[in-house]
């Protein structure tokens, strides 16, 4: 019995003590487990060291430009493929593949003839097409006046006008009540009717769904650039989409007051009588370019993602001279291969991010925004709903004039608060945290006229309701010229520009919960 006793008794204190020691190990574990992590030592794996050799082959001359097609921009997207490789970074779509391939086409100047009231007007000198149509013609003796040419709830210029096959003629611009508010949006604020690209494309769709066989679009603020766009020597580079049924034309103030002479303070929709006839023959090449996709997959919620994006291509080419574009955008491609190396590192040490990150080189960027408007439009390798926001890197390496005086230790901020408020609360708090940098939010304002927020690929995404930033240096001397090259850039701004993006990121990437997007559009 005693015997027995003593081994029920050494079986307990046997059991007694493992327990300790089991949940003394699980309370070790979990002290390991809430130790936070200090990201400032995968942060501090971005070096200017590292961007400057990267950087130095992306622009060089071996990549002539890397324009959108052409022989440099495959050796650009076959470099970046291979630093992922060498880094363990996977390809984000199947079978290993870090291209997706961009379906192009180079337009070139169609040939068209227009007449109208017996006067001949000349493709690029007096209109431009904008958009892919196939070969045909017209002929009519009265074209529609639609005034602003928009269809919006609020309000609509196609209110008892039926214009199906016919040929509408309209404006830029939106209307004004009696107290100069904006009839649209009911305050001094204009809304996408006005909006540079949005307006256009918007006004284009409403004629389309209109039936409308032809348009003829007065937008005077930006017909020099539009014809320097789709009436070049090398023709105009767009996706490859189906032909449109209806033509498109951007046209200059002559053949606008042909049409109608008081064109510019004309708001009285109306059928007007002329003599029109017009011949269109389609000029296009087909043309492969890609974007090139690498992910960090998330380790608790890896459906959710964060989409780092650099647009991979610049000018190429030009006049026997090469645009290496080592600002624009050499410093974003080369700061992405840097997350995505301080990314992994995380990864290895057992700290991966909770949500996915994409990174995300985009094609086409300087031809319209066309690789990052093929993804969210077209073939998003994760669903957009999944998206929880994009942060967009175009020129990063260098000072603008305004900066010149200083350090150069600022950054614009572009876009940071328009979707969502957490977005910009966040962003500061990960500068005032780790990079101090300071924001200029000069081209954040919904009236600068540069427009930048639609002109880089955070605006693909933007549209789709996903919040956004898109860092940005300023233009510069050098900008969109042969002389933008890796030696001009301050690797010291690199280098902490790109920590911010990485930290910002890292944030979003495990924080609870998802952001909050509180100013949803449209």
């Amino acid at each position: 019995m005693k015997k027995l006793l003593f081994l029920i008794c050494s079986a307990g204190i046997l059991l007694s003590c493992g327990s300790q020691k089991t949940e003394a190990t699980a309370n070790q574990l979990s002290t390991v487990a809430q130790t936070p992590v200090d990201v400032t030592t995968y942060g501090k794996t971005i070096t200017a060291e590292e961007l400057k050799t990267d950087l130095y082959i992306y622009a060089s001359d071996e990549f002539e430009g890397r324009g959108t097609g052409d022989p440099g921009q495959k050796k650009a997207v076959n470099f970046l493929k291979e630093q992922y490789i060498a880094m363990g970074v996977p390809a984000a779509l199947p079978n290993n593949n870090y291209f997706q391939n961009v379906p192009l086409e180079k337009l070139g100047v169609p040939e068209v003839s227009l007449s109208v009231n017996n006067k001949d007007f000349k493709i690029v000198d007096d209109f431009v097409s904008v958009s892919s149509v196939e070969d045909g013609s017209l002929k009519t003796s009265e074209i529609i006046y639609a005034g602003y040419g928009i269809d919006d709830d609020a309000f609509s210029s196609y209110k008892d006008l039926d214009v199906k096959g016919k040929v509408v003629l309209i404006k830029s611009g939106e209307p004004k009540d009696a107290n100069g508010n904006y009839v649209i949006s009911g305050s001094t604020e204009a809304s996408k009717w006005s909006n540079f690209r949005q307006a256009y494309a918007a006004k284009r769709d409403a004629a389309k769904e209109k039936g409308a066989a032809a348009v003829f679009f007065y937008y005077p603020e930006i017909y020099n650039m539009a014809a320097a766009r789709f009436g070049g020597s090398n023709g105009s580079i767009s996706l490859r989409e189906n032909k449109e049924n209806m033509y498109y034309f951007l046209i200059n103030t002559d053949l606008a007051k042909t049409f109608l002479p008081d064109i510019e303070t004309n708001l009285n929709h109306q059928t007007i009588e002329v003599s029109m006839e017009m011949n269109y023959k389609n000029v296009a090449t087909d043309i492969i370019s890609e974007n090139v996709a690498a992910w960090i997959k998330g380790s608790e919620k890896p459906d959710e993602i964060i989409v780092i994006s650099a647009h991979l291509d610049h000018e190429g080419i030009k006049n026997g001279e090469i645009y290496n574009g080592a600002d624009d955008d050499g410093s974003g491609s080369v700061a992405l291969l840097e997350i995505a190396e301080a990314f992994k590192a995380a990864v290895k040490d057992g700290h991966g991010p909770k949500r996915s990150i994409l990174l995300l080189h985009v094609t086409g960027e300087e031809k319209g925004l066309l690789g990052s408007r093929y993804y969210t439009d077209m073939d998003p390798i994760f669903p957009l709903a999944n998206t929880v926001a994009n942060l967009n890197i175009d020129m990063i390496g260098r000072v603008d004039p305004k900066h010149e005086a200083g350090d150069g230790n600022y950054l614009y901020l572009i876009g940071s608060d328009k979707l969502s408020t957490e977005l910009h609360n966040i962003s500061e708090e990960m500068n005032n945290k780790y990079t101090n940098i300071e924001f200029d939010y000069t081209y954040n304002d919904d009236n600068d006229p540069n427009r930048f927020y639609y002109r880089s690929d955070h605006y693909n995404f933007a549209k789709n309701n996903i919040p956004v930033i898109f860092y940005f240096n300023g233009t510069h001397a050098d900008y969109h010229k042969p002389t933008d090259t890796p030696d001009k850039i301050r690797y010291d701004l690199l280098e902490n520009r790109t920590r911010l993006v990485f930290y910002t990121a890292w944030e979003l990437a495990n924080r609870e919960n998802r952001i909050v997007v509180d100013k949803a559009t449209e």
